[in-house]
């Protein structure tokens, strides 16, 4: 953490001006990061998630992070309108919605809200849901996810988002829609906000 702006100022014999014109560049270049409530600090290098197919608790494997979450939201109910239709369900039929908050090495990194086909997973909230769905996926119910649709947009964290991901409301995030399925199957949609000070993603595009 960065110290107050009344010792910078002592401490290097400029005005309130030039140290907070210095702090705000550099917060502008994602050399500093600010937490609202709590002050000023040095960012860390973004992660990068390659396109390939992988959940959270992988992701953060390959980063050498502890992945753990924190569920907000859990229960078996009516999906939305455009998740029915993507499981193929009826508009009634209630499938597994899981809303958690994604942390690596302890620190927010994103919020996951998905939900789950209850026809191939019909009682997954029964397993230990703070680890990897996926893997229980593959290993209690054979629907191992094998390919997805994903969506990526940039959005403004509204204020109960950037309360969860401990930044400042507005602070650009990316928002990924996946459509994730098992050999055709439709198994999960789910929205994700990722924080962009700690996450980027890296495509590879090749001409087929």
């Amino acid at each position: 953490m960065l110290p107050g702006e009344r010792i910078l100022e002592e401490t290097y014999g400029v005005s309130r001006i030039t140290v907070r014109r210095a702090i705000g560049d550099l917060v502008a270049s994602g050399m500093l990061r600010r937490a609202r409530g709590k002050g000023t600090f040095v960012a860390h290098s973004p992660m990068i998630a390659r396109q390939h197919l992988a959940s959270f608790s992988q992701e953060m494997a390959l980063q050498n992070l502890e992945a753990t979450s924190k569920i907000l939201a859990s229960a078996w109910t009516a999906a939305p309108n455009e998740v029915s239709v993507f499981f193929d369900s009826a508009a009634d039929a209630p499938h597994t919605h899981l809303r958690r908050l994604r942390l690596g090495d302890g620190e927010p990194l994103a919020i996951d809200d998905a939900w789950y086909n209850s026809r191939f997973a019909p009682d997954l909230l029964e397993n230990d849901v703070y680890k990897s769905v996926y893997s229980i996926l593959e290993a209690h119910y054979a629907v191992p996810i094998t390919d997805a649709e994903q969506i990526i947009t940039a959005v403004a964290a509204d204020e109960a988002v950037a309360a969860l991901l401990d930044i400042e409301t507005g602070t650009p995030l990316l928002k990924v829609i996946r459509k994730a399925r098992s050999e055709g199957r439709p198994i999960e949609w789910c929205t994700s906000f990722y924080r962009t000070d700690r996450y980027s993603l890296s495509t590879v595009v090749t001409k087929e």
